[in-house]
Order: structure tokens, then C-alpha cells, then sequence
């Protein structure tokens, strides 16, 4: 049976019956003028986030995943980008503050893992003083307040001999224990939201496990919320209440993380599910990929975004962009004409492969 959709383009996120939203976030664009034209990052983006619960953002390089979560940390300059919407933090707007005014929310209300921790770390500072620094100046802590403070955030994180790394550098440290530093910084003042942006990026799978399993047990313990940005479907699996899967600047499904990996509706969606390297795949089989490349966001295609590469579209996806709708799963919209496992998403399918218009899907078979 066909999905009963309704359209709810003009509607918000919902958080399915839980808390007031700790962050709310409605029609947010961020765009870069350039001297080609203006890219538009984040082009309407709308969604909530809860005390205590994970969000997970998806999506290619180039999505937008990361000027996303900038943008509602209000983290990026003021020359040449142009923010339109609404940032709620608790009731509290934070798009058109001040520098200034934001710097008492950055640390103990919000704050963010960065994604390279060797270029977001002072490479000429030791890390006990950049530790220390937002506790002095957010909690009023003396120096040696914030000295065992530091010490006591080191062994959260579980780097050995705290007390030594603390008078260390950052080229002194392993990568992984570089990143744990990070999540120390990030940590110092208590935030109740923390953004985590692609937080395991190029450390092995060992590793990348030990820093997850450790944001979830430090979340735990504080009852914060986290928006974690990834481009691995397989890091949100276990680790997320919500997902939101983003394409050229736009949010394209979003629904709870069961719904979203038993019911997917959006092609885009799919084709990223597909991407996963599977365990019964023998040695050195080719993996599947997503053809051709995201689109240009000074000159996006007409209709949707992903009908270029999309083995689904048909003429109007050429032509109309198609609205976040909601299908019969609560909490679940996608932006899509054709979804996946429906009778009009079969038949899409069925007709562009009789025709030979189908897009091809490289990979293992």
C-alpha cells in the first residue's frame, strides 16, 4: 500500500512528545557571497533538538553538515556571509547578538568538538592553559581551581599520565589523544548542548569507538544533548535517537533512527545505506558509490537537488523541488516524489530502466 503523505512544507520538527526543545531552529539559511556568485550553504533548514538526546546529521562532503552546525552556533564571520532565520537557545534568539553577548553562551550554555583537533588546538600553548582558559573566564575559577579542574577532565577522557600531558604541546600527543583533549575543551564549562563535528575523523576504527562509546557515557552522566555530524550512517546506527540527512544545503529525510534505516524514503538516503561496506563482501570488492558529484550551490539544478544522480527521477523531478513531507511513521518527512518502496517510487525505477535512463549504480553486486 501507497504511504498516506501530506504535505508540510510550511511545518516544523516535532521531538515526538518529549521536553521543550533546548534548541529550536527554524528556516536558517547561511550564505557565502563570492566572487562567482553566492553560495547558499545552508538554504532553509529547520529542526529541534532535545535535552538529552542525540541528534545525528548526515551527509556527503559538501552537504552543508558543518556550516550547519556553525551557523547555529553562530561560530562563522560576519564578512561576506549572509544568516537569515531564527536560533533559539532556550527560549533565547541568538541570531543578530553580539560577539560578545555570544561569548557567554559559547562554553557553558553550547559548544563544539572541532573536526582536525591539530589545526583547532594553539600548537604554541600548552594544553593545560587551554584547558583552563574557558574555566577561569566562564566559571570564575582561581588558577588552581581550574588547574584540578583540568586534571579532573583529563581523566574523564582517559588519557594516561593526565598530570604530564597537562604541561604538554599538541604535537606531543597521538591523534586520539589530541581528540580527547578536544573533548575536554569542549566539556570544561558544562555545556548543555554539544555539537561533535565528524569527532573520530581519521582515527582508526579502534580508536573511533573508544572516543564514541566515551561521548555517550559523559552524556549520560550530564543529561546533554548532541548533534553529532557525520558522514557514516554506520557511526549514527547505535548512537542517535533522531536523524537528519542533509543534501545541498537542505535537510532531505529526517525521522527517528529506527524508522529512518527500516523505512527510508529518500533515494538520497538509500544511496548513502548503500555505500556502507557490508562484512559478506569478499576481499577486495568494489564498493558501491553514489555517481556523479554534489551539485554546484552558486547554480543548483532547478528541481531537486539530487535528481541528477538519482536512479529514481523522472521529468518533474527535473523541473519542481519537492517539499519536506510527512509519511504514516511519526516524525518522519522527506523531501521526495518518488520514495523508495512505494508503488510510484517502484514504477520510477521500473520505467528508467526500460528505458535505459536509469542511473548506474557502481559497486558490488
Amino acid at each position: 500500500m501507497t504511504d498516506p503523505v501530506t504535505d508540510t512544507s510550511t511545518s516544523t520538527a516535532t521531538t515526538g512528545g518529549h521536553d521543550a526543545a533546548l534548541l529550536e531552529v527554524r528556516d536558517l539559511r547561511t550564505h557565502f557571497a563570492t566572487p562567482r556568485g553566492v553560495v547558499k550553504a545552508v538554504d532553509g533548514v529547520s529542526l529541534e533538538i532535545t535535552r538529552g538526546r542525540t541528534l545525528g546529521v548526515v551527509g556527503e562532503s559538501g552537504s552543508g553538515k558543518s556550516v550547519l552546525s556553525r551557523s547555529m552556533m553562530r561560530l562563522l564571520p560576519r564578512h561576506n556571509v549572509i544568516s537569515h532565520g531564527s536560533v533559539r537557545f532556550e527560549g533565547q534568539e541568538l541570531i543578530g547578538k553580539k560577539e560578545s553577548e555570544l561569548r557567554e553562551v559559547w562554553g557553558p550554555a553550547m559548544s563544539m568538538i572541532f573536526q582536525d583537533p591539530m589545526t583547532s588546538l594553539n600548537p604554541v600553548v600548552k594544553i593545560g592553559r587551554q584547558i583552563t582558559e574557558g574555566l577561569r573566564h566562564h566559571l570564575n575559577m582561581s588558577s588552581d581551581e581550574a588547574s584540578e579542574t583540568a586534571l579532573q577532565l583529563m581523566k574523564a577522557v582517559g588519557i594516561p599520565e593526565p598530570a604530564r600531558r597537562l604541561k604538554e604541546y599538541p604535537h606531543q600527543l597521538s591523534g586520539g589523544m589530541r581528540q580527547r583533549v578536544m573533548i575536554a575543551i569542549a566539556l570544561a564549562c558544562g555545556p548543555k548542548l554539544l555539537f561533535a563535528d565528524e569527532p573520530t575523523t581519521a582515527l582508526d576504527v579502534t580508536v573511533q569507538a573508544q572516543i564514541l562509546n566515551l561521548l555517550g557515557d559523559l552524556q549520560r552522566d550530564r543529561d546533554m544533548a548532541i548533534v553529532l555530524v557525520t558522514h557514516d550512517l554506520g557511526v549514527v546506527a547505535n548512537r542517535t535517537e533522531e536523524i537528519a540527512v542533509m543534501y545541498a544545503g537542505r535537510i532531505v529525510e529526517k525521522a527517528p533512527t529506527r524508522t529512518l534505516f527500516a523505512d527510508m524514503k529518500m533515494p538520497y538516503t538509500e544511496a548513502l545505506m548503500n555505500s556502507i561496506p557490508k562484512i559478506e563482501y569478499h576481499s577486495h570488492t568494489r564498493l558501491n558509490t553514489i555517481p556523479g558529484r554534489p551539485p554546484d550551490l552558486i547554480n543548483p539544478p532547478k528541481g531537486c537537488g539530487f535528481s541528477p544522480r538519482c536512479r529514481y527521477a523522472q521529468p518533474r523531478c527535473h523541473e519542481e523541488r519537492p517539499p519536506l513531507r510527512e509519511g504514516s511513521q511519526p516524525d518522519h518527512q522527506f523531501a521526495c516524489w518518488y520514495p523508495v518502496g512505494t508503488p510510484e517510487g517502484a514504477d520510477a525505477l521500473a520505467r528508467n530502466q526500460a528505458e535505459g535512463t536509469a542511473v548506474t549504480v557502481g559497486g558490488a553486486s
